[in-house]
This record gives C-alpha cells, structure tokens and sequence, in this order.
C-alpha cells in the first residue's frame, strides 16, 4: 500500500511564492518516477514537473524557469518550489508516484494565485 499526502498549497498573490511538499509512505521502490500534475477547473490535468530516483527532471513548458522540483530520497518526499506565480497556475496540485508500472495519486492540493 502506498500513500501520498500533499502539503503547501494555499493563496498568493501574483509573483509570489509557494512551496508543494509530497511525502510517500509505505511500500516505495528505489527506482521510481515522481511529479507534480495540476487541474485547473474545466480542464484536462497536466503534467508539471517529475523527477526520476537519479534526480532527473523535466518541466512543462508553461512553468519552465520558475518552478523546481527536488526528492528527499531518504524521506521519500517530493517538492515543488513555486516562484513567480501567475493566476494561469491556479489549480489543484496532484503528487504522483509511478513506480512497478503502477500509478499512485495524492489528494491534491488547492493552488490559487489571485491577480
């Protein structure tokens, strides 16, 4: 069984900042994937950022130079450091684990940045 609680989220203003953190529990691979996917309402969720169990990482395009995903490999925890904040970045904030070709979510998170 593996867990996901997201933590972070919350209400910014444009160009500020926040922090997403993710910790996994339970039965958690070495070698896994782990991400951040986001919602906004009325549309499709959408990659963010993921970052392998070596530490590589690849980020939407949209996000690219303002967003940083890190890995605490020894907590199992996953951040999002979110800088420069657009209200186009309110959403709800999803942590996955892709690990035995299994998908695993968090609740989410709620993201909102007001203009």
């Amino acid at each position: 069984q593996v867990q996901l609680v997201e933590s972070g989220g919350g209400l910014v203003q444009a160009g500020g900042s926040l922090r997403l953190s993710c910790a996994a529990s339970g039965s958690i691979f070495m070698i896994n994937l782990m991400g951040w996917y986001r919602q906004a309402p009325g549309k499709q969720r959408e990659l963010v950022a993921r970052i392998t169990f070596v530490g590589n990482t690849n980020y939407a395009n949209s996000v690219k130079g303002r967003f940083t995903i890190s890995k605490d490999n020894a907590k199992n925890t996953v951040y999002l450091q979110m800088n420069s904040l657009k209200p186009e970045d309110t959403a709800v904030y999803y942590c996955n684990l892709l690990q035995g070709g299994k998908d695993y979510w968090g609740q989410g998170t709620q993201v909102t940045v007001s203009s």
